[in-house]
């Protein structure tokens, strides 16, 4: 690990990263105020047993249906990592991001780190001390001064969203690998009585929350992602091999609502912590981090990874794309007002996505 590294254990300021001005989010000059997008094409509010927009939701089934896909997209990525792990370090250039995620993940699970939900593999691992993680995140100044926070939907991110909510300020996150929806907004002043820690989980989020589209004008102060592996000395990070974090984030770009002096924080357990992450081999779209919280320290990366600018269409993947409607919806703006065809990325294999039940 680099001896160099700035390792903090109290809040400290980060004016020094974060005064970058303002860039213009789009690869092309074309604003998107000319693509404005219907805000029906976000999730409905999820009413226990209640009908909103003439869709009937059963919370029970939501969750059962949750995790019956959540196998399935993990029994998928275990496929996708064979395959690329076989093709060999030369013939797939994904390969390596994959040996990485192995090794944290049996680590975890070797050393009983790990948490439900178990295994970690092919997913953002829950760790012990995911709590006291949280809290030193919680005690950082751009937490702290922050009013609306991007928080990711897995486990060990929970007490942050709990930490966010009770702390009065607005929560955004997506529905889980963006399945049902886009992103929602929850505020503890809008919620019932006693029901914050509810409003933490993914039924709670899609039960309470308020959708949003693309068209929102919104402005993220603070971006916390999870990670399965990160390396402190660069910020470069892995997640768990869907691509979604990035899609989020290249979203938000196109919003507006965030830009290169958005702070992107990631809490993750020490052994986490990796130094063998080739920053020479990450892909334009790929989210390095700026703040590094454990249960023991807090890290400041001085990541020079540029931030991505927006979507990369030439990486998304037709079918992935068929599964995003929001996705859809702005790609055949784009292509109606410019009168050009955007790029798409090649095909790869998806689990099913939840179907709405009327």
């Amino acid at each position: 690990m680099d001896s160099t590294l700035t390792r903090i254990s109290a809040p400290f300021t980060l004016k020094p990263i974060f005064s970058l001005a303002k860039e213009t989010r789009f690869f092309s000059a074309t604003p998107l105020s000319a693509f404005p997008l219907n805000r029906k094409l976000s999730s409905s509010k999820l009413q226990s047993s209640g009908r909103q927009n003439n869709v009937v939701f059963d919370e029970s089934d939501f969750e059962a249906q949750r995790l019956s896909l959540d196998a399935k997209a993990r029994d998928m990525m275990v496929e996708t990592s064979r395959r690329e792990m076989e093709s060999g370090m030369d013939d797939d250039p994904k390969a390596w991001k994959w040996i990485i995620r192995k090794r944290i993940w049996d680590m975890m699970e070797a050393r009983n780190i790990a948490q439900n939900p178990r295994p970690v593999h092919h997913r953002i691992p829950n760790f012990v001390g995911a709590s006291a993680a949280a809290k030193r995140l919680g005690d950082l100044e751009v937490f702290r001064v922050a009013d609306c926070v991007k928080v990711n939907p897995d486990s060990p991110q929970k007490q942050v969203r709990f930490l966010t909510l009770s702390g009065g300020k607005k929560l955004l996150t997506p529905q889980p690998r963006l399945r049902t929806g886009f992103f929602s907004v929850l505020e503890s002043c809008t919620l019932p009585p006693g029901t914050i820690n509810e409003a933490c989980t993914s039924v709670g989020v899609a039960k309470y929350g308020k959708p949003i589209g693309l068209d929102e004008k919104i402005k993220v102060d603070l971006i916390v992602i999870g990670s399965v592996a990160v390396d402190p000395s660069t910020g470069a990070r892995l997640g768990k091999g869907e691509g979604f974090a990035e899609l989020e984030y290249g979203m938000l770009r196109y919003m507006g609502a965030v830009d290169d002096s958005t702070p992107v924080v990631t809490s993750v357990h020490d052994c986490q912590l990796v130094d063998d992450i080739p920053v020479e081999k990450l892909l334009i779209h790929d989210v390095a981090v700026d703040i590094i919280c454990t249960p023991t320290q807090v890290i400041f990366t001085n990541t020079t990874i540029p931030k991505p600018k927006g979507i990369y269409w030439d990486k998304l993947s037709p079918e992935k794309l068929g599964q995003i409607r929001i996705l859809r919806e702005l790609k055949s703006r784009m292509e109606r007002e410019t009168g050009q065809k955007l790029p798409s990325g090649p095909s790869e294999k998806l689990p099913p996505t939840t179907r709405r039940r009327r």
